[in-house]
């Protein structure tokens, strides 16, 4: 009954009603704010998966602290705004 009901076109009147209604300012910072609440709760799972099997083996221990160090260089304060 409902089989295909969303049509490409769709998606594009959602994305222009958006666009609208935020402005096209707001959206790079909206998808900057989204970025980071993303990567702290990435970041934050890795936590709790590394404190729930805190006895793996060392080489595990070792991947976990290189993804975390990772992480940390990929985080840059955004640029103050001019």
């Amino acid at each position: 009954m409902y089989a295909n009901a969303l049509k490409p076109w769709h998606l594009l009147i959602v994305a222009l009603v958006v666009i609208v209604l935020f402005g096209s300012k707001k959206l790079p910072d909206a998808a900057r704010g989204l970025g980071r609440s993303l990567r702290i709760l990435k970041s934050e799972a890795r936590a709790l998966k590394e404190e729930q099997g805190a006895a793996a083996t060392p080489a595990e221990q070792a991947k976990a602290e290189q993804a975390k160090a990772e992480d940390a260089k990929a985080w840059r304060p955004a640029p103050p705004a001019a």
